[in-house]
């Protein structure tokens, strides 16, 4: 059955209940169908209930808020307290249909995410036939046609046409991106205006819409401490709870000859007050909110355990190139060594660098600006941390950094130049640097001072030099700088770092790059760039900033900060409340109407707060 239909249905039956309740009250008739009207009232809404404490029971799921509910309420009709019985199970209704309704609020602000699945392509075919066909069934390099007001539904880039796209489903950004010939379309996002031809990049399961679908998935299924605690804490609370029960009714009666019906009633009392559905719901429902919140602010968590981490965290370490640069890069000058010209060192560089997605490797082709025969190019390999090396027209070359050059044994220039330095050597002569300048990203400055304003200390690992690393620290304000290391070597920093932690502080590593994903894993929590990170990085990330603006880094951990706070409200708030009733229960004051009216009031009063970690800082 439909879930709205069920919920319809429990409406309905919660006001037969209310007003078979209100009747019973005030009935003037016969004792017996006073009583009648009070037992139908009860199986309009506690029929249901018991029967799921039953099954649950059975089904070695142990005892459960329905299985209080269920015995208090029985209890109370044991006693002659009808209205009382009744009144347990339909304020139990009412609370578990208020809460419903709060879970299915933070539940729709993922479902948003959701909402980026593209139910078709466009596939361009020769002769100019367009197809609409799944998205699943488009492989890579093939054209697809998006027309206005369509979803992008692969990894592509634009090959003619321009248009603004909106992309605020990934990136929680209201104004429209334009894109032109060449730009990379991110899947997910929607065509507001123009027709785009473009390339598919990646195939369907690769494709950024169906990584964030598959992440947004299964996150509520990595529970945080907190909410393991609470977990634990419920199965044996809850036994306890009914043995203290059962305790508090046969004791003074069996051993001081005190009145049945007055223990009877004050252990179901006991029963209703300590019923822990605020813990239950509501501990849980603020980590889901604050996936739900974080996700609309544009910042993916893949589970609410790295929120945890996140709140703890002490240290941020950042590499350079893409996370706090703009990864714009272009060519400043151009160095050949002697016997070369500069035509020639940027041809050599741009054919090796030519099927390379990086940014100093466009950077390099865009400067040539040329077209580039494909069939020239054979046994391309990365070299992770120095660069990389193929084979042109034959001869093999090599791009890279200073230490691949130190590792050739070449002799190579280096100067204190500004930006990066890209060697190029080929069939073991080297052949002279490029330079590449970068700039900062908007806000980077302020990311750090807010980092710090929080008591974060910050830090810089670069592979790039220590004079380029060193100057980009200074204009940031960084703590700390980590220049010309290897992936293996930003590892090792992450690790050494981390021992510096205190024993409850957590360290966050932010990258875009594969030579990222490394310490982007060994890290307390990885936040990877999701635009222009690179695939290895974001799967080795536990949150993806996906407009990769630097700003929105001391906004999640602000977000994280506030929503362990809500979910410690909850649980002292909660536990409060209830000890004080409860021993006003076992006393003998507190009575049934007061521990429901309790009980419902905490738990919705807890449920409300959690759903303030549906919002997002600004």
């Amino acid at each position: 059955m439909h879930r709205q239909e069920e919920a319809k249905q429990m409406v309905i039956k919660m006001i037969v209940a209310a007003v078979l309740l209100a009747a019973g009250l005030f009935w003037p008739g016969p004792l017996w169908l006073q009583a009648a009207v009070f037992v139908v009232a009860w199986l309009a809404v506690g029929a249901e209930v018991l029967v799921e404490a039953v099954k649950e029971l059975l089904g070695g799921e142990g005892m459960n808020e329905e299985f209080l509910m269920s015995v208090a309420s029985l209890g109370a009709f044991m006693v002659g307290e009808y209205p009382e019985a009744v009144a347990v199970m339909l304020l139990f209704q009412l609370g578990e249909a208020l809460q419903r309704r709060a879970v299915g609020k933070s539940r729709g602000s993922i479902a948003a995410l959701l909402d980026m699945r593209p139910d078709h392509a466009n596939l361009l075919e020769e002769g100019g036939a367009v197809r609409t066909v799944a998205p699943e069934t488009v492989r890579t390099g093939q054209l697809i046609l998006i027309r206005p007001g369509e979803r992008i539904p692969l990894d592509a880039s634009v090959v003619s046409g321009s248009a603004d796209l909106d992309t605020s489903a990934l990136t929680g950004e209201a104004l429209p991106r334009p894109v032109v010939a060449g730009d990379r379309l991110i899947s997910g996002c929607v065509n507001l205006n123009g027709l785009l031809t473009a390339r598919v990049d990646k195939e369907y399961g690769a494709s950024t819409v169906s990584r964030i679908l598959e992440l947004t998935e299964h996150a509520a299924e990595k529970k945080t401490r907190v909410e393991n605690f609470i977990t634990r804490f419920a199965r044996v609370y809850t036994p306890v709870v009914v043995g203290a029960a059962v305790l508090l009714a046969l004791l003074p009666p069996l051993l001081l000859s005190q009145s049945w019906h007055d223990w009877i009633y004050r252990a179901c009392t006991l029963l209703v007050i300590s019923c822990p559905c605020a813990l239950v719901i509501s501990v849980p429902l603020a980590f889901f909110a604050g996936i739900g919140g974080a996700g609309r602010g544009g910042v993916l968590v893949k589970g609410g355990n790295y929120l945890e981490v996140l709140s703890r965290t002490e240290t941020v370490l950042f590499d350079k190139t893409g996370t706090l640069t703009e990864g714009n890069f272009r060519v400043s000058r151009v160095l050949p060594s002697p016997g070369h010209t500069e035509e020639e060192l940027l041809r050599l560089a741009a054919c090796a660098e030519h099927h390379s997605p990086h940014p100093l490797a466009r950077s390099l082709r865009e400067a040539y600006g040329r077209e580039i025969d494909a069939a020239l190019i054979s046994d391309v390999a990365e070299l992770p941390g120095y660069g990389l090396k193929a084979r042109v027209e034959g001869r093999e070359v090599l791009v890279g950094n200073g230490q691949l050059m130190a590792k050739l044994g070449l002799a190579y220039a280096e100067d204190d130049w500004p930006g990066s330095q890209i060697h190029v050597a080929a069939d073991s002569a080297y052949w002279g640097c490029i330079l590449v300048e970068d700039r900062l990203k908007e806000g980077a400055a302020a990311t750090v001072g807010e980092l710090k304003a929080l008591g974060i200390r910050t830090a810089l690992l670069s592979g790039d030099r220590r004079a380029a690393a060193e100057r980009v620290g200074a204009a940031l304000g960084m703590d700390a700088v980590y220049a010309e290391l290897l992936p293996e070597d930003k590892v090792a920093k992450t690790e050494a770092l981390l021992q510096e932690q205190s024993p409850k502080g957590a360290l966050a590593y932010i990258g875009d790059g594969i030579n990222d994903a490394p310490a982007l894993a060994r890290a307390d929590v990885g936040l990877a760039m999701g635009k222009l990170g690179s695939d290895a990085a974001i799967e080795a990330a536990d949150i993806v900033i996906m407009n990769d603006d630097p700003r929105r880094i001391p906004l999640a951990i602000r977000h994280a900060r506030r929503v362990l706070r809500i979910a410690r409200q909850n649980i002292v708030f909660s536990l409060a409340v209830k000890a004080v009733i409860l021993v006003l229960g076992a006393a003998g004051i507190a009575t049934m109407w007061l521990a429901v009216f309790a009980d419902v009031g905490v738990a919705l009063l807890a449920v409300a707060n959690s759903m303030r970690c549906l919002g997002f800082a600004k």
